[in-house]
């Protein structure tokens, strides 16, 4: 099933995966405004159609910026499947048009049971099976979106050169991407392979738009309810205390979703920067104190909570602590300093393209817009008239 604007420039399209996620509905967006041809691999769910899934998709981004913007050709399929389980015709189709690929799908799970189970399903038998497409079409340029945490525990700093090092990873996370970036380096098929690795993507750094809520949302969603609760306590009840095992200083290298698709679509649109890794990092982290001033700051938490050290064992937890830490533990392997991520060839890619500062007043307008929309995103229903056809 599939939509298409135009057929111009018919063997150079670039085929997208993961368009209907934060990341990739900016990279869709930013493509099309590029007027790069642009087919989407798309997954279609029980309520929407692969069409109707990216029509609602551009219907919104036509409403936040009102101007029209292109329709890419929309393709059915399932990473999780052999051969993408793509039509016979939908494979014919890739194979006439598409040059390249960008890789962008991803399974955010942390934990996993089997390795037919999410995120192996999604983060590396996916990249396998599109890899298997690619190379049964003729696409030989792939650009693949992994994480800069495919350093696992590593400290110190972390070159763009480095893949396997023989690190600890945190979780099955990042086994999978690291796996999934192993797989894309040993297809010998490509002629080039390009490597982009975001740390924490956060929301849009022009006005906090975001539609998941994990990592940094799901920590701020947490405070904000438990103060609501705290709310209600009688006046004269003293507030439990909210004890933090962090010290403060520790860095995290959050980005916004806006730059990291910035930096992605110019490569792509400048054929002599392909076939290299980059660090898509901050060159200044935000520490764990301001992230926890913004969190207490919009929840109103700050007279009862407080760093008591990242060594500090917190023991007899009352019950807004064991709320807390209970429902963060699926991020507790990020509750540590970052390394420092070199990003010489990010710099030299797109010199004019730095990556906003996230300091307390962009954070602090990132969690209010979050506050706002009340940790939840839905898309504009699909246009009835945009066109279907089998």
């Amino acid at each position: 099933m599939s939509t298409v604007s135009s057929d111009n420039n018919a063997s150079e399209y670039l085929l997208l995966t993961g368009c209907t996620g934060l990341l990739g509905r900016y990279l869709l967006k930013d493509l099309l405004e590029a007027e790069i041809p642009l087919a989407v691999l798309v997954r279609p769910t029980r309520r929407q159609t692969a069409s109707d899934r990216v029509e609602s998709i551009i219907s919104t981004w036509e409403q936040q910026l009102d101007q029209q913007l292109p329709r890419p050709h929309v393709i059915e399929g399932n990473l999780s499947e052999e051969a993408l389980g793509l039509s016979a015709a939908a494979e014919t189709w890739i194979r006439t048009h598409c040059s390249s690929v960008l890789h962008n799908a991803a399974s955010l799970s942390f934990v996993s049971g089997p390795r037919d189970a999410e995120p192996w399903k999604t983060n590396l038998t996916g990249t396998e099976h599109l890899l298997n497409v690619c190379c049964e079409t003729g696409i030989r340029r792939f650009h693949h979106v992994s994480t800069a945490y495919v350093c696992g525990t590593r400290q110190g700093t972390i070159y763009e050169n480095e893949l396997d090092e023989k690190q600890t990873l945190s979780n099955d996370y990042e086994w999978s991407k690291l796996e999934a970036e192993k797989l894309v380096n040993s297809a010998d098929f490509l002629d080039s392979k390009t490597i982009y690795r975001p740390s924490i993507i956060v929301g849009d750094s022009q006005n906090g738009f975001t539609t998941t809520f994990h990592g940094f949302y799901a920590a701020l969603q947490l405070s904000y309810v438990i103060t609501r609760g705290l709310a209600e306590l009688p006046e004269d009840q003293p507030k439990p205390q909210f004890r933090v095992n962090l010290d403060g200083t520790e860095d995290k290298n959050l980005v916004p979703v806006d730059w990291v698709s910035a930096f992605i679509s110019h490569t792509i649109r400048n054929e002599s920067l392909h076939n290299q890794t980059y660090h898509l990092t901050p060159q200044r982290p935000v520490t764990t104190e301001t992230i926890m001033n913004v969190l207490t700051a919009v929840s109103d938490s700050q007279d009862f909570t407080q760093l008591v050290g990242a060594a500090t064992h917190i023991e007899n937890p009352n019950d807004i602590e064991r709320m807390f830490y209970e429902n963060m533990q699926v991020y507790s392997s990020y509750w540590k300093n970052d390394p420092t991520f070199d990003t010489r060839n990010t710099r030299k890619a797109a010199p004019h393209l730095p990556c906003p500062v996230m300091d307390e007043d962009r954070m602090m307008m990132l969690a209010k817009a979050a506050v706002n929309m009340e940790f939840r995103w839905r898309d504009l229903p699909a246009r009835t008239e945009a066109s279907v056809t089998g």
